[in-house]
């Protein structure tokens, strides 16, 4: 009997490989054995925090992958539901492992800047990259609009609990603060309200996959499929989850110290370093996909991630905190996350209200980033 033949979409593993866009990812994977070695002989914790933040990077590309390939072989329906279950899997076990720290301001910090990086940095770099010699690409104004209409709903309910504490007369945390013991009234109107949003959250996913299914998963041709057989995939997405949780151990285990060393605020390392890092490989596969004129998969990527992150990732670590860490985390933000929160938002419902994007759109996203960035580099 004659072999299978290959895949006509698996990469070639030699030096080019790591040269294209899906390859250079693993270029990192060095660090993964460099940091676990500097954390054992105890190096200085700026190195350690830099050299295992760079190595998260390979494991959630290969998250990323093998997601990918899952999906691919489960069909549209159980596929979609793979990719929003794994799309922010390595900030999720980031996250965990901060609460375990007792680090519940980066916590909020870096669920802030995953909400915010992916509207306005990842929106803005595909905007930018895509429509780079083309004079506009075009986009499904009704899923765009779907996606924005529930991060204004995520936004009205991360509010609230600030809301409380203001009218109590307890005010908002100050970004400097590493953890803060609200209470047990604020706490268990966080839960009630992560409650409300993971409910809401599945509705969406039936809404998404199943009834419109059509809108949310635009049809494009599987070209970068590697043709991963499924228990190839399985396997690596154990691998990956494995050495995310490790990376994310070593590297939440540095953040206060390394601080300290550089001169950064947590609150800064948190809403800029690390939500960058958690989705780094996920950020980089929006930017390609709008570079292939695959505009809807770009919005759909940096919006729906922003969702998923307002809605699943952010409730799942209020319930997750009534077991890990010294005490419950509660949703009440600074005055720079409520702001960036806000901005964000109506950012992202007004440049994608017209189902239309240019390269200086993305300019003007990316604009924003940087100055929210400046302001909590100044907080």
């Amino acid at each position: 009997m004659n072999p299978e033949p290959a895949h006509s979409g698996a990469p070639r593993l030699d030096a080019s490989f790591f040269r294209t866009p899906q390859g250079w990812p693993y270029l990192l994977t060095p660090l993964i054995p460099i940091a676990v070695v500097l954390e054992i002989v105890a190096a200085p914790a700026t190195i350690v925090f830099a050299t295992s933040a760079l190595g998260i990077i390979p494991t959630a590309a290969l998250m990323g992958r093998a997601t990918e390939e899952l999906a691919a072989r489960s069909g549209p329906g159980i596929g979609g539901l793979l990719n929003v279950t794994f799309g922010n899997a390595p900030e999720l076990i980031i996250a965990l492992f901060a609460l375990g720290q007792g680090l519940q301001e980066v916590v909020k910090a870096s669920v802030v800047g995953s909400i915010i990086g992916n509207i306005l940095l990842v929106l803005g770099a595909a905007m930018l990259a895509g429509g780079i010699g083309r004079d506009k690409q075009t986009f499904s104004r009704t899923s765009a609009s779907i996606q924005t209409s529930m991060l204004m709903l995520a936004a009205a309910a991360l509010l609230m609990p600030a809301i409380f504490e203001l009218v109590e007369g307890k005010g908002l945390p100050d970004p400097g603060a590493e953890s803060i013991h609200y209470g047990g009234t604020v706490e268990h109107l966080s839960l009630a309200v992560a409650i409300v949003l993971i409910a809401t959250y599945v509705i969406g996913l039936f809404f998404s996959l199943k009834t419109h299914r059509d809108i949310f998963n635009p049809e494009y041709e599987d070209e970068d499929t590697w043709g991963w057989s499924t228990r190839t995939s399985v396997i690596a997405l154990a691998i990956a989850g494995v050495l995310v949780g490790l990376m994310s151990e070593v590297l939440v285990g540095s953040i206060t110290e390394a601080s300290e060393s550089v001169g950064l605020s947590e609150f800064f390392i948190g809403v800029i370093v690390v939500a960058i890092v958690g989705n780094a490989a996920e950020h980089w596969v929006a930017v390609l996909v709008a570079m292939k004129n695959k505009m809807d998969l770009a919005v759909n990527i940096a919006i729906g991630s922003s969702a998923q992150v307002a809605l699943f990732v952010a409730p799942v670590l209020v319930i997750a905190s009534f077991f890990i860490g010294p005490y419950p985390l509660a949703l009440v933000f600074n005055g720079f996350e409520l702001g960036a929160i806000l901005l964000a938002i109506l950012i992202a419902n007004y440049v994608t209200q017209d189902g239309e994007s240019t390269w200086f759109e993305g300019v003007q996203l990316l604009a924003v980033y940087f100055v929210f960035g400046l302001a909590f580099y100044f907080a």
